[in-house]
This record gives structure tokens, sequence and C-alpha cells, in this order.
């Protein structure tokens, strides 16, 4: 259940989240769905302070569960962010990355080992119920990730931490078991769809199991909304007018009185867009170039990330790379798959899906500005000159494989012992249907027996190691290379006949490689030593080939100015917030909107 849990927030397309969910949902022990009706009648609220959102609400269990602790990872993705809160936020945008306090003014490590971390709360954060914020709360959250191994920290928390001490109401101790230079941003910084959101003690403590406990919506929260009505069509939530962040400076007072979301699962994409187009809707989930390309065409309200202009979207943190499952022949041969690599040309991907847009990667991580500082540095370049990721080169592929003793056949295709090489992409249509194509294309041309494998099993066969190739992200690193590297640590390594972990598809392992990540594990992200051993680790990320990076991430997202303005975009950032008002930063998205003056 816990290895499931980015699913929801990489697969962002409706279609796309239809099976990790439902998977999800039919998990046992976990509580019956149960609408939230209303008491009475709803207060009318004018569609100009109404904002109407298409995503999903993904129906089974999740439905009335507030509980972030039965859904762990799901719930924020259908609104329950904007019930919800965390110690800060991290704005990703805003001038190379930067803290945002919320629940706590300040979470500072007091020494210089990273073995100490005190975190202060804001004095005037309240549960909806009016009962104050305190050391307390965030005591018992962290102490229950300790305590239950369904909650999705439950691993770092046991790992790192020694003991959590409310030193007064406003004052938390964290001491570590062992240097955790990044535990402050990881787990207890909320951004895209990681980090830790608080929980009320004083109704937690008093629920015979606070994980198994759904709450509807008697559940204290601390975020600007409630919910008033949910069912499989929509979820309702209304503005709470006593939402503390507004005395407390940390926001304006919300014009957004009411937020819709409406199930859009079932609904093909194209009447998605069109419902963008007549101004039913205000955002969506992110589209292909093309489907945003025709919106932004048709009604001139909407925008993207990008204004009217390609590529329409932001970087996201889901870097997509070609896996495939290293212990399984013939992918257990570096030169084989050294000779996938050679076979894809990035700069052709750049020119036909993103009109130029340097787009395609050979990274395992997003470059934002300090990831992409560290990509600059001379050790990094030293190995990308050694062992030439990015290179485009079929000759050389034929080579490898021929080395490899494959030979092709009167088709020309790549076969061995009376087989073709099986390079079947198992990807996503709703957000692969224009990059996996082109993909397979360019491997067919190759020599490799390739095609595309949308069905529903593409991310099962993903998880149970199945031959072929598996287009799926890097949810992993925001701001040092660490934890994108970590995935391919051998600790992580599931042998064949298990499940994979989400984003460890590859199950490498190598000593060789722990040892680097091991030794730079305790350094801040700052100190040259790590920056050296990092450098040396992705090198042999490049040299072993453990999966073929392909593209950066983007999110397309259509922002309908018709009703609603001051939407994120590339010269508007704002906190430097995630655009996705699904993410956990989707709070500040839509609290920072404003009227655009439409009745």
């Amino acid at each position: 259940m816990v290895k499931l849990r980015h699913i929801a927030g990489i697969v962002l397309a409706a279609a796309a989240l239809l099976a990790p969910a439902a998977s999800f949902a039919e998990s046992p022990g976990l509580p019956a769905a149960q609408e939230i009706v209303p008491k009475g009648p709803l207060p009318d609220v004018p569609r100009n302070q109404t904002l109407n959102l298409a995503w999903g609400v993904s129906g089974g269990t999740s439905i009335g569960t507030t509980n972030p602790w039965v859904l762990p990872g799901y719930t924020h993705q259908e609104g329950n962010n904007l019930l919800f809160e965390p110690l800060m936020y991290f704005g990703i945008f805003k001038d190379g990355g930067q803290f945002i306090p919320w629940l706590a003014d300040s979470m500072e490590y007091t020494k210089p080992d990273f073995t100490e971390l005190e975190i202060k709360l804001n004095k005037d954060a309240k549960w909806s119920d009016g009962k104050p914020v305190t050391a307390k709360d965030v005591a018992y959250t962290f102490e229950g990730q300790m305590k239950y191994e369904t909650l999705p920290y439950h691993a770092h928390f046991t790992q790192f931490v020694d003991s959590v001490t409310a030193k007064d109401d406003l004052t938390v101790e964290v001491k570590f078991k062992q240097p955790a230079p990044r535990f402050k941003f990881e787990v207890l910084t909320e951004k895209f769809d990681t980090g830790l959101p608080i929980v009320p003690e004083h109704w937690m403590a008093a629920q015979a199991n606070p994980t198994a406990s759904v709450g509807l919506d008697e559940i204290p929260h601390s975020g600007p909304y409630s919910v008033v009505a949910w069912n499989a069509n929509q979820k309702i939530l209304d503005l709470r007018p006593d939402w503390w962040a507004v005395k407390a400076g940390r926001s304006p007072e919300p014009a957004v009185k009411r937020v819709v979301i409406v199930n859009i699962l079932n609904q093909p994409i194209d009447t998605v867009a069109q419902r963008l187009v007549n101004n039913e809707f205000d955002s969506s989930v992110d589209m292909r170039a093309q489907v945003i390309g025709n919106i932004l065409e048709q009604n001139k309200d909407v925008q993207s990330w990008t204004g009217t202009e390609s590529p329409y979207g932001y970087l996201d943190w889901w870097p997509n790379s070609l896996w495939m499952n290293t212990q399984l022949a013939p992918y257990n041969d570096v030169k084989v798959r050294k000779a996938i690599s050679l076979a894809i040309d990035r700069d052709r991907i750049n020119e036909v899906l993103y009109d130029g847009a340097k787009i395609a990667t050979i990274y395992p991580f997003p470059l934002y500005p300090n990831l992409q500082k560290f990509a600059d540095s001379d050790a990094v370049k030293a190995e990308a000159a050694k062992y030439e990721p990015g290179k485009f080169d079929v000759e050389e592929s034929a080579k490898l494989m021929t080395e490899a003793g494959w030979t092709k056949n009167g088709d020309g295709l790549w076969e061995k012992d009376g087989k073709t090489f099986d390079a079947t992409i198992q990807a996503f249509e709703t957000i692969h249907g224009d990059i996996a194509p082109v993909l397979a294309e360019m491997l067919r041309q190759a020599g490799f027996d390739s095609n595309v494998n949308f069905g529903t099993d593409a991310y099962q066969n993903m998880v149970d190691g199945k031959a072929g190739l598996y287009l799926f992200g890097h949810g992993a690193s925001l701001y040092d290379p660490f934890e994108a590297l970590n995935l391919f640590h051998g600790k992580y390594s599931e042998s064949i006949g298990s499940a994979a972990g989400n984003n460890r598809f590859s199950r490498y392992k190598n000593p060789e490689f722990d040892k680097i990540l091991d030794e730079i594990s305790p350094l801040g992200s700052d100190d040259p030593k790590f920056q050296e051993g990092a450098a040396k680790a992705l090198g042999i990320y490049w040299r072993d080939v453990i999966d073929v990076p392909v593209i950066q991430w983007l999110h397309r997202i259509p922002y309908n100015n018709h009703y609603w303005k001051n939407w994120p975009s590339s010269t508007n950032v704002a906190a430097g917030e995630n655009g996705a008002f699904w993410a956990h930063t989707g709070a500040l998205v839509i609290t920072g909107l404003q009227p655009s003056g439409a009745n």
C-alpha cells in the first residue's frame, strides 16, 4: 500500500489515475466509503466566487475520508490539501527556491552535524474547532509516523529520529540517531507530492485507531476550507471565515468562497477541454501540447504557465526515463542498456514534441536552480564527457548489440536464440500518448522490436519487473541530487518475483554505488565532499545506464482567467509554489486567486 503512494501524484491525467487508485481502494482493512451529505441546503455562492476544478474524485473508500492517516499520499490529491497544512511549504520557483513558513515560524538545525532540529510554531495557528495548534500536535504527528507502518514517512522516522520533545506549547525539539541533513526539507516541508501535514492530537488520540478513523467532516483541520459535500461526482469545500492564516498575516483573505472539484475520471479529455473553453472549468488536469494549444486558440481567457506560447508547461519534479529490470536478461547486460540509450535522439524529441524547447534530458532529476548548478559543475561535466549519456549514434548502438550476441533478422530487428529483442514500452496513454510512440519508432529504426502498451496492465508490468521498457519518472530530488540517486541504492533492490517499489523499477544493486551514497548521506548539500561524491554516483548512473533518461516532465495546466486571475506563471511566480491545485502547495495557488470581474 505504501509503495504506491506517489503514483497518484505523478500520473496526473485522469485515466492514468484509475488503475493505481482502484488498487489502493481495494486494499483490505480500509473503511467503507461514506458520502458527506449537507445537513440542509447549501448556501448559494455566486459563480464568480466559486472555483470549479476538473480533477478526479477517485471514488471507492476515499469518499468521505478526511483523515490523512487513513489514505496517506492520496487524499491531498482530492482537495484535502485545503484541509491540512504543514510546518512549512517550499516555493521551488522563487529566487532559486525558498522555504515558506506556515504552521512553523522556523525550523533550524541546532547542531552543525545535523543531529538536532528545533521547531518554533506560529502562535496564531488554530484548528477549525478553535483549539490552538501546539507542540503536542507536532510531537503526536511525528510519533505516529514512527508507530504506524502504514504511514508514508514511517521508514524515515524510524531510521533517523531518536526522540521528539514538546519543550513548551510552541517549541519542538527533534533529536536524530544519525546526521539527517535532508530531513527538514524532504520530510517536514510540503512541496509537490511530498512532505508531512500536521494532525490534531486532541482528536486523533481519542480514536481507537487513528489510522482507520475516517473523520468525514468532523476532524479538526487547520486549512482554509471545510468539506460540505462529497460524493462520487464532486467534492465541495467552503471557505472557513475564521481561518487563522489571515489574522497571522500568512495569507490575504481568500476571494474564492467555494471550491468544487468535479470528477472527470470518466470524461473524455476532449469533453474536459470543451468545458474549459466554455468557462465551466477554471482549471483542470494537465494536457498534452496539442490539446492545450487548441484550448488556448478557442478561448483567449485561458493561459498556460508560459502564456499562450509553447511549451505551455512548467518543470515538474518527475523527469521520465525508459526503465528496465536490470536483473532480467537481456536487460541485465550494460551493453544492451547502452545500445538502447544510443538509439534515442534527444534533439529530435525537442524538435518534434516541444518546438525546439530543451526538454529532453540526461539526468534523473529536474533542473531546478540548485540542481542546475550541480549539473553545471566541473565534476559533473567531467563525468558527462566520459560517458556521453546523451549521445545519439545508431551505428555504435548496433556495434554494442553485436558484441552482446545479437544479430539482425530479415526484418532488420535484433534477434537472439530465435527471439527478437522485446522493447515494448509500458506507458500511460493520457500522459505519454505523444512521447511513447516517438520513442518506439526511434527504437524500431535502431533494430529493436518496439511498440507501446497503453493497457491497464502497464503499471503492474513495471511493478512485477516484466520484460520490456517502462516509461516512468523519478519523483525524488528537488534541491540536491541525493534522493534521485538514492532510488538506486541496493537496499531498495527487490529480487525477481517480488514487487518493485514505486520509482525503483530498475532493481539495480552495486556495492560501489552504495558506498558512495552512504558516505555522502550525512553531509549537507553544499559540502564539497557531498558535491564530489554525488558527481561520482551520477557518473556510475550514466556508466551503468541504470535507466535511460529521456525528458524533463512538464505540467501543461490550463488556467482560465474568465472568473479568476493571478494564476501562477513563468512571469508571475508568486510564492514560487508548484502551480498544480492538486499538489501539496495547491492551497497557496487557490487562496492567491483574485476575481477577474466576470459575473
